[in-house]
């Protein structure tokens, strides 16, 4: 069991049978009735975001999870396949449970599957990446590195980024996976 006290940031928790991962969470001790804690909870089935508040001290079942390294084969519209670095053993996961991490992964990617209760539900992505951009308008003459503005760009996983104007076809850029905003240039 996992008391509220205990929350951090990526636990999962099962609330009324439905499993979640905790986004984030703010214990709240107000001035007049009990302490209470504020989460933001993402459903593991779907994705969906939704805001919960508990009583301090509620306790849930903690749900078992395990991340293996698995090599990103392809997607064909329905479901993500992957294969397990070790076996070479194929898994299909359903692709709405995965589409926001696959934004960010090429074929034959590693990548870290995360299993909840020994079924596969999520990627754990690194915080950033490293793609190629392979389409954006080029900039317009008299823009500077200082003169800032942005354009949509198009990286080689399909992704469309907010680039500084100086951002050319062919140059490889950071983006932070939590967001999807660029950091840098690579």
């Amino acid at each position: 069991m996992i008391s509220t006290n205990q929350f951090k940031n990526g636990n999962h928790i099962e609330v009324d049978g439905t499993i979640y991962k905790v986004v984030e969470f703010q214990h709240v001790k107000p001035g007049k009735g009990g302490a209470f804690v504020r989460t933001k909870l993402r459903r593991a089935s779907d994705g969906n975001v939704i805001d919960k508040t508990f009583r301090a001290g509620e306790k849930f079942r903690a749900v078992r999870t395990e991340a293996r390294k698995m090599q990103f084969l392809y997607s064909d519209g329905t479901d993500a396949h992957f294969m397990d670095a070790e076996s070479f053993e194929q898994l299909a996961v359903p692709e709405a449970g995965v589409a926001d991490a696959l934004r960010w992964t090429k074929p034959n990617d590693e990548v870290d599957v995360l299993f909840i209760d020994g079924k596969p539900a999520s990627l754990q992505l690194p915080s950033s990446v490293e793609l190629e951009v392979t389409e954006t308008e080029p900039g317009v003459r008299g823009d500077t590195a200082s003169g800032g503005g942005n354009k949509p760009a198009t990286l080689e996983t399909g992704a469309t980024v907010q680039v500084p104007l100086f951002v050319n076809i062919g140059d490889r850029v950071k983006v932070q996976t939590e967001t999807g905003e660029y950091m840098s240039r690579a």
